[in-house]
């Protein structure tokens, strides 16, 4: 069973390293599900002395006013046999065997958090100590109430000490251990003010008074003690700490709790209940009920652990790997996002994410309508076939076919095609680059490389049909002597419109025959320029680039919102804690 505390000690010394201090946070805590024991008291009502008593050590400061002003996680460590010592968390490698020493670094290391003013602070501090005079427990000592501020303390002194103190002990896993003076009211004790608040049925409520033997003649604390005054579930205990005497006298501990046992058994309105007062039962009673309560509750902390391990891993990964500090993990980084920008970017043309589909609708519908809006049959008009067809005859009028006349209606024709051609181009793989703005500007770069390189080729695809007519079709072509023509006929015959129309109709259908062909071939000329070239090289040149830059230019591609640096820092500290958390309850053999 000692395990447990022990193991509740290793819990809450982490979470202090890393920064979990219960506090309002957007960060999971697991401090607040760490059963412990609060000490709540006013600032006169022997809070200190208690813990002392507790601990058989004269090691808290003292003085006038709020002298605790930050909370003291006090950890008692029992041993077989030697010296006794202390260790403050903040100090590691250092032991304390001197007490008073103790209590001076207390001060100091307060100083250090608050500096000298007379403000209080919620960052705890560890305090282990290790002796044969002691149970194993765990006790926080937060600041004593307070009704007003004194000279020195800002005026919400009052609010927050009882805001810090309240921050603690509502939360259901705490256990309060109240401290009240016997020789005043119990309507007006702080302590139990404050816990009726937070545990009104007094079920997690360990009312302690002190200062009995300072009672009125005439008066005792019977009914206090026997829970006729103020009832809780557990049984009110009475101690009896030193006086100011003896403590300036630095009268011994061990012969304080002598002369505390003497003063119980001794005195008869105490003696029937002897047997469950002074500080060795009160440590011995908290030490066993703090086990049976972390007993109880370690299995939600370890489901709690567990889930709270997944949300933080996956918060991690949404943000991201934190960005290296020397040039070549910088670099490495970068180029880790531009592999996985260029997964993504063949994934959208590969078809395994949606884009690709827009890239064969452009061949399939947008090219294939663009050649139908131009309207090949009113470009050859027969006002504009006679025109050419006598402009390519020139002085003299054509013999057979006017085959001059054909290739300028064929050119004339097909320089229409470069508008929906260069369109085809233009409309590709613009969208898809959103990384971040450095790698979307060289992925555009690159992009408009290829999609000019792209337009060259498939212009020259339309250039080539421009330049060099298909023999074939025109040796096909009917001549007009075959079809009982008249040589000897004027040559005005041949620019009837009935001749002329036929060679409109004939030049259609060649350009109709064009347009087909350019229909498969340039979709072939976008992909393997453009589409293969932007899969196997997209971001080429920005590697090449990236190689020459030097750490503070690669810092700079990697500025990072600080922000989501800081929370990624504070959620990897956060996860390492419920890691440490996860493996010490792991090691722990389970009492059965």
């Amino acid at each position: 069973m000692e395990n447990l505390i022990s193991l509740v000690n290793k819990l809450q010394r982490a979470c202090t390293a890393l920064g979990d201090h219960g506090e309002e946070s957007t960060l999971p805590t697991l401090w607040d599900s760490l059963p412990a024991i609060a000490v709540v008291g006013g600032q006169s009502s022997g809070k200190s002395s208690v813990l002392e008593s507790v601990v058989g050590k004269d090691f808290l400061p003292r003085g006038s006013g709020i002298v605790t002003r930050r909370p003291l996680v006090l950890q008692l460590h029992r041993i077989d046999e030697g010296r006794e010592y202390a260790e403050f968390m903040h100090l590691p490698r250092k032991r304390f065997t001197d007490f008073a020493a103790v209590r001076k670094e207390i001060q100091d290391e307060t100083d250090r958090e608050t500096g000298r003013s007379k403000e209080i602070s919620p960052v705890p501090i560890h305090l282990s100590i290790y002796s044969p005079n002691v149970v194993n427990l765990t006790l926080i000592d937060l600041p004593g109430l307070t009704k007003v501020a004194v000279e020195g303390q800002p005026e919400s002194i009052v609010a927050d000490i009882e805001n810090m103190v309240r921050s603690y002990i509502e939360k259901p896993n705490c256990i309060i251990l109240a401290i009240s003076p016997a020789n005043q009211d119990l309507a007006t004790s702080d302590a139990i003010k404050i816990s009726r608040e937070v545990d009104p049925k007094g079920e997690r409520t360990f009312g302690v008074l002190t200062k009995i033997d300072l009672m009125d003649k005439g008066t005792d604390a019977v009914d206090m003690l026997e829970g006729r005054s103020y009832k809780l579930q557990f049984p009110w205990i009475g101690v009896v700490n030193r006086s100011q005497a003896d403590i300036n006298k630095s009268v011994d501990m061990i012969a304080a709790r002598r002369r505390e046992r003497e003063y119980f058994a001794n005195t008869p309105e105490y003696k029937h209940l002897a047997h469950r007062m002074g500080s060795e039962h009160l440590g011995k009673m908290l030490s066993k009920h703090l086990e049976q309560v972390i007993k109880s509750r370690i299995p939600g902390i370890q489901s709690l652990i567990n889930k709270t391990i997944a949300e933080l891993e996956a918060e991690l990964h949404r943000l991201g790997k934190p960005i290296a500090t020397d040039a070549g993990g910088k670099l490495y980084s970068i180029m880790e996002i531009c592999r996985i920008f260029d997964g993504i970017y063949k994934e959208h043309l590969d078809g395994v994410r949606p884009g690709g589909e827009k890239i064969y609708n452009v061949f399939d519908s947008q090219f294939p309508a663009a050649l139908k809006r131009l309207h090949f049959d009113k470009h050859l008009s027969m006002e504009k076939v006679r025109k050419l067809i006598t402009e390519a005859d020139g002085y003299q009028p054509h013999l057979i076919a006017p085959e001059q006349g054909y290739r300028r209606l064929i050119e004339s024709s097909l320089v229409c095609i470069r508008g929906p051609a260069e369109a085809a181009v233009d409309a590709e793989l613009k969208q898809y680059p959103t990384l971040r703005v450095e790698v979307g500007n060289a992925a555009f770069e690159s992009l408009d490389r290829m999609r000019d390189e792209s337009k060259k080729a498939t212009l020259k695809l339309v250039e080539m049909e421009c330049s060099y007519l298909t023999v074939d079709f025109f040796r096909k072509l009917p001549q007009d002597i075959e079809k009982g023509g008249n040589p000897t006929h004027s040559i005005f015959d041949r620019y009837n419109d009935s001749y002329l129309r036929r060679i409109g109709t004939t030049v259609l259908a060649y350009v109709n025959m064009v347009c087909a062909s350019l229909r498969n071939s340039i979709p072939k000329s976008i992909v393997y320029c453009q589409v293969r070239e932007a899969k196997r090289s997209l971001l080429d040149h920005f590697f090449t680039e990236l190689g020459a830059k030097e750490n503070k230019q690669l810092s700079s591609l990697l500025d990072e919102d600080p922000a989501v640096m800081e929370r990624r820092s504070s959620l990897a500290k956060r996860l390492e804690l419920y890691r440490s958390a996860q493996a010490e309850i792991d090691a722990v053999a389970w009492a059965k």
